[in-house]
């Protein structure tokens, strides 16, 4: 018999956030996340996410044994501010037992309905800054820092308990050529000269930090008429800020600038760190934090992250000057394999940027929704 169990102390939540390391042990395309981020991330009085939102941690045992686990989320800007009566869920893995997914989603279902909810939505995270999706295809493919990896079956799983894919991601492997695209450098001329446009040029990370509330800002412009978007709360821009500057380097983030001065695009790319993390095994200690230093400084591999655009500009052939700069980059650093980050399904728009890169779609994720 299946039964569940509510986190509540912090040994338990250490348990939910090793329970993926042994139910992937033996999967050569699982790459694991680092569990003291998991775990600040998770910890209700260290993330400023919880702020406006809430969520409930379970785990599924058989008889003593952990199966499965999952977080239930509600969050109150998408509730109260943007009318979506949506209760979401994230963190979802389990054993291939059908009867422990249905535990596991029905604590979801049961809190949404609690609560007068219309459906139930994921996985997902806290908010659209955050992994999201079950993979459909591409299971022979590892995934990235910011993306999960799960087993066929987890798909199969929620097709037999009658939820039906709502959000859908696609994701691309890139070919980068030995010298700059002729047709983009031409092109980013000549949108530079049109709009008066200019590239910044970082020389440090002290240098970025005055534009960092300018990229949310541009990333909340840029996507908030899609689907799945929730905007990005001050408290959240400066906890992201914390948490992630370690990684940055300057010379991988791009941004160009109107003639005031105004941020109008940018794009953060980063070596790829997926084999940097299947050696750490989810610890910084005692060697997890050579192989990302080594990953950051020799890799023939990166993955694009982020790529903002004012709608102002959108359309204007400003993806031409963000090529330009990170090709640059790339050929500069040996780079010749990238990745993109999930794109939703109905974003041509961002999926026309990779033409010139010989694109080949080699995953595919999507959310799944179940009306209560």
């Amino acid at each position: 018999m299946i039964t569940l169990k509510e986190v509540t102390t912090h040994k338990q939540l250490i348990q939910f956030v090793k329970f993926p390391f042994k139910l992937y042990k033996d999967c050569p395309y699982w790459v694991p996340p680092l569990i003291k981020e998991e775990l600040e991330t998770l910890d209700k009085k260290k993330n400023p996410v919880f702020n406006n939102a809430e969520a409930s941690y379970f785990l599924a045992y058989n008889n003593d044994r952990i199966v499965g686990r999952i977080a239930v989320i509600l969050n109150h800007i998408e509730i109260d501010e943007i009318g979506k009566k949506k209760v979401r869920f994230g963190w979802l893995d389990m054993v291939d037992d059908i009867e422990v997914t249905k535990v596991l989603l029905n604590k979801a279902y049961e809190i949404g309905a609690k609560y007068n909810l219309s459906y139930i939505e994921g996985p997902v995270g806290f908010s659209n800054m955050e992994k999201a999706g079950i993979l459909t295809s591409g299971f022979q493919e590892s995934n990235t820092m910011i993306t999960w990896y799960q087993y066929p079956y987890y798909a199969s799983h929620f097709e037999q308990l009658g939820y039906k894919k709502q959000a859908t991601w696609v994701e691309f492997k890139l070919t980068i050529p030995p010298v700059l695209v002729e047709r983009v450098e031409r092109f980013s001329s000549i949108i530079q000269k049109r709009y008066g446009l200019s590239v910044i040029d970082f020389k440090s990370k002290k240098d970025i930090l005055p534009y960092v509330d300018q990229m949310f800002e541009l990333l909340n412009k840029t996507y908030n008429k899609l689907q799945t978007f929730v905007p990005i709360q001050q408290y959240q821009i400066d906890y992201y800020k914390q948490k992630y500057f370690s990684f940055i380097q300057p010379d991988y983030i791009s941004c160009i600038q109107d003639k005031e001065g105004k941020l109008i695009a940018f794009s953060i790319v980063m070596p790829s760190f997926s084999k940097a993390l299947k050696k750490a095994n989810g610890s910084l200690l005692p060697f997890g934090w050579y192989h990302l230093l080594q990953a950051q400084r020799k890799n023939n591999r990166a993955s694009l992250y982020l790529i903002g655009i004012d709608p102002e500009y959108q359309g204007k052939g400003v993806t031409a000057i963000i090529f330009e700069q990170v090709q640059l980059l790339f050929n500069a650093k040996g780079i010749d394999k990238v990745e993109t980050n999930p794109e939703l399904i109905e974003n041509t728009a961002v999926q026309q940027m990779w033409k010139d890169y010989n694109p080949v779609q080699h995953k595919q994720r999507s959310t799944f929704k179940k009306m209560l």
